[in-house]
């Protein structure tokens, strides 16, 4: 049976991206004041499962990048979406500690899995010729996850207790997205791939050769800092708005301007990125990040708010596909899935550890303006530090 065609699968690929990062990221934040209220756990060890499975993430980056390398893209992508379903059941059971850290591990690795890198990887090894266009394509219906995520969960806890609603998510990941990665990645094009690598990949570098180069270090720290902060501030996000004296409702108000202005700025890329180079659109998009936090922290107003959501909606949205596609334009398609994976090890580990040190930062410092603050002058430095990554020569 031949695989689909690259138009099938980008479609495919992009709603499984939609659902799953909807779920998998952006709903956390939403169910921590109700389990709180009904559980009566502190912040710090509700924020700590968060912590636990964007660390099982970024553990499990390299196995999942060498695992696509090797051609098993489809069962990567179909068992992560399953293991996802299964990992909010578990946590609509969740009734002491050990058991919610139980259900985000398999979570962890269900977004190693799933969330954007396995399909930019499997895509760039499928479809050597189009993989930019698919990565952008990804990436622009996967910036409207937290407009879905949100106001559906919202939704849902109006509509039902918290438990319930995770089980519906639950529900529509297994049968739903598991399915539809299944048929859209079937077929065999390994050896298409392995042809291609051995035609054309002759100057591509290994992992062991990337490693030695300064400009591979330098991006990670890059990408490191951009996730310690972007992570903090997601998993803090209404927390944040609390502190600040927005409702739920004013505060939704706010974010459902993050996916718009992901999906404006990469739909921009889409049309107009063919005469940008990615480490100038990359230098603009991480300038992005610290610029947000600071009017986030020091403004006042819907007007202040609303231009944090734009400035860093936008950021956050072409962010992804700088990380995307440097990698293959830096060190080459061949082995992209273990230099990304292990790339990512370190930048999830930060992401993963974000949400509880932030947590832990908020008792030594006055508020949340001051946290806010500390993580613009963390998007600085990563500013720099990708000024300095220059193209390995060879």
């Amino acid at each position: 049976m031949h695989p689909p065609a690259f138009r099938t699968t980008v479609a495919a690929l992009a709603a499984g991206q939609l659902v799953c990062w909807a779920a998998l990221y952006y709903g956390f934040t939403s169910f921590v004041l109700p389990m709180q209220r009904a559980l009566g756990w502190s912040k710090p060890a509700l924020m700590g499962a968060f912590t636990l499975g964007l660390a099982v993430w970024g553990a499990a980056s390299y196995a999942v990048g060498a695992a696509i390398d090797r051609g098993h893209g489809r069962a990567v992508l179909t068992l992560g979406s399953a293991l996802a379903g299964a990992g909010f059941w578990l946590w609509s059971a969740a009734t002491t500690l050990p058991g919610l850290y139980a259900a985000w591990a398999l979570l962890g690795a269900a977004m190693a899995m799933t969330l954007y890198e396995p399909a930019f990887n499997l895509l760039t090894r499928r479809f050597p010729e189009h993989y930019r266009q698919g990565i952008t394509a990804l990436t622009l219906v996967g910036g409207f996850a937290s407009t879905l995520s949100f106001p559906a969960v919202a939704w849902l806890l109006a509509a039902l207790d918290w438990r319930d609603a995770l089980r519906v998510i639950g529900s529509v990941l297994l049968l739903g997205v598991t399915p539809l990665h299944a048929w859209a990645l079937h077929g065999a094009p390994a050896q298409l791939v392995r042809t291609h690598a051995a035609d054309d990949g002759a100057d591509d570098a290994t992992l062991h050769e990337a490693l030695r180069e300064r400009a591979f270090w330098l991006l990670v720290l890059t990408f490191t800092l951009y996730s310690f902060a972007a992570a903090a501030l997601w998993a803090h996000m209404m927390p944040v708005f609390a502190a600040r004296g927005l409702g739920e409702t004013a505060a939704l108000g706010v974010v459902v301007w993050f996916g718009p202005a992901q999906v404006a700025g990469r739909f921009a890329y889409l049309l107009f990125g063919r005469w940008v180079g990615t480490r100038a659109l990359g230098l603009a998009v991480l300038a992005g990040l610290p610029l947000s936090l600071a009017i986030f922290a020091l403004g006042q107003g819907p007007a202040a708010w609303i231009l944090f959501a734009l400035l860093f909606g936008l950021a956050n949205g072409l962010v992804t596909i700088v990380r995307g596609s440097l990698v293959p334009e830096y060190f080459g398609r061949s082995h992209v899935g273990r230099i990304s994976g292990t790339m990512n090890v370190v930048a999830l580990l930060a992401r993963a550890a974000a949400p509880l040190a932030t947590a832990w930062l908020l008792l030594a410092v006055p508020g949340y303006r001051e946290v806010l603050l500390v993580l613009a002058g963390l998007g600085v430095v990563a500013v720099l530090a990708f000024a300095a990554a220059r193209p390995p020569r060879a």
